[in-house]
């Protein structure tokens, strides 16, 4: 609470170098003492976190391609400590960079797409196994392997990881992997057959009107978010929908991976009037549709016909509903649900694109939400994250590696190729003219202007693992060198 250093994320990574209890002893024993300084006493019972590239210095000379293949030792971890806020993992792992020094879910698949072509196959076999153990473990796969990370997930991009490495090393892949694709589901679904009229909403599952079920962000834990105590205290104190109520909002954005976007705000401007649990997500609903899918192919392949009628039916439930609930005839694109109004939500976002990154899309939807990229989206450096200008990251004008990639391929799938090439070259272009001037991959863009992207509750960070790995991916796919 009195900023001892600039993020709450810092004092939580902070290793003690005595045990726990004497720190507490000694500062219930100084803390009145007149010119007691805090800073001096942390410092002094605590080793300070190693930022990802603190010690990097990239050359300048090289190319940005050989520059993300060097970076990939650079942001390799094996942390196996078992005196700090880390989960461990059994296999060494990529992380994003600059103040994220562990595993990030939905950001690991993104960095597997660079790893690919840089031929690094073990580490996406480690990366895998990681998020194995991690589901096997606590029965989900955490925000990140930090303890304070244990009341939520992320986007689930676990049947799509699995998908890659069977890519690499067959479709015995989806057979090995199967029992944790099964528990993912269910962590995902954990709740879902006790869903009533009086009790339509339980934990990530929500009954719709028509008995359909689909799901939404929810994170388990209504306080403060360790990581951001100060300003999730002060503005919990503060929220109109009582401080347990904006927590749990708060926390169920970050599961999102948007953090924090217009998508979730009741007026579409106000962090305060957060409303993340009540909206149904069209790219949550999407992988999960993904995941079903990924079930019922490995259940095909040990032979178990029983599983595999029963989530390829799933899937085929939950494709029709993302067509139907997910699709605004009025705005012509796909948009988030909120499902205590029964209505749309006002923002346009690139999470409407996933329908056509997973091919869900019908043709019509697919053009329709293409025109929408093109006229409305589409800027000199690659396409904004939504359409509002609210000061938060996830909003225009700023630009994320994953969403370019989900919505080049999307493009792609429906024959918009020529877009597709255009939004790629423009992301690129952004991204070595940053390189040039700066010797650094950044983990988000203006890109309006071609300048690294702000807002939000921390600085810009430099690293970055699925900056690199999204380009390192596209300028392979469009023969771009340099």
């Amino acid at each position: 609470m009195q900023q001892v250093f600039p993020s709450s994320k810092d004092i939580l990574n902070c290793i003690p170098r005595v045990s726990k209890d004497s720190i507490v002893k000694q500062y219930e024993k100084l803390k009145d003492v007149r010119g007691f300084n805090l800073k001096s006493f942390v410092l002094k019972y605590y080793s300070l976190p190693v930022t990802s590239t603190t010690k990097y210095v990239a050359d300048s000379g090289v190319s940005i391609r050989k520059h993300i293949h060097a970076l990939w030792s650079v942001l390799t971890r094996n942390n196996t400590r078992l005196d700090s806020t880390i989960l461990p993992l059994p296999y060494p792992y990529i992380v994003p960079g600059g103040m994220f020094n562990e595993i990030y879910y939905w950001d690991s698949y993104f960095t597997c797409l660079g790893l690919q072509v840089d031929k690094q196959y073990g580490m996406i076999n480690n990366m895998v196994g990681n998020f194995a153990f991690l589901i096997d473990k606590y029965g989900f796969i955490p925000n990140g392997n930090r303890k304070y990370f244990l009341s939520r997930s992320q986007p689930p991009f676990f049947s799509y990881m699995v998908d890659l490495l069977s890519e690499i090393q067959g479709d015995t892949v989806v057979v090995h992997y199967l029992p944790e694709l099964k528990k993912e589901y269910a962590f995902w679904m954990k709740g879902a057959k006790r869903l009533n009229k009086v009790h339509p909403a339980i934990n990530h599952s929500v009954l719709l009107e028509k008995g359909e079920i689909l799901n939404r962000y929810w994170d388990s834990n209504p306080s403060p978010r360790p990581e951001a105590f100060r300003i999730d205290s002060l503005n919990g104190l503060k929220a109109k929908q009582g401080y347990k109520n904006y927590y749990r909002n708060i926390r169920s954005a970050c599961e999102s991976g948007w953090d924090f976007s217009s998508r979730w705000l009741a007026d579409g401007h106000s962090l305060s009037q957060i409303e993340t649990t009540h909206i149904l997500p069209v790219d949550l609903n999407v992988l999960l549709w993904h995941l079903e899918k990924e079930i019922a192919k490995g259940a095909l392949l040990s032979h178990d016909s029983a599983t595999f009628i029963t989530f390829l039916h799933k899937a085929n439930q939950r494709k029709v509903l993302i067509q139907s609930v997910f699709w605004d005839e009025q705005s012509a694109f796909f948009m988030d649900y909120n499902f205590v109004t029964r209505k749309h939500t006002s923002i346009y976002s690139l999470a409407g694109v996933y329908p056509l990154f997973a091919s869900l899309a019908t043709p019509n939807q697919a053009k329709q939400v293409a025109q929408k990229i093109e006229t409305d989206f589409l800027f000199p450096f690659g396409l904004v994250t939504t359409l509002t200008n609210t000061g938060q990251q996830w909003d225009y004008p700023n630009g994320w590696a994953p969403l370019q990639w989900i919505t080049i391929k999307g493009l792609n799938n429906y024959h918009f190729n020529k877009l597709a090439k255009e939004i790629a070259l423009r992301w690129i272009k952004g991204n070595i003219e940053w390189y040039s001037k700066t010797g650094k991959l950044v983990e988000k863009y203006n890109v309006v202007s071609g300048t690294k992207g702000q807002g939000g509750e921390y600085p810009g960070q430099d690293g970055f693992g699925w900056t690199n790995g999204v380009l390192q991916s596209l300028m392979e796919e469009y023969h771009v060198q340099q």
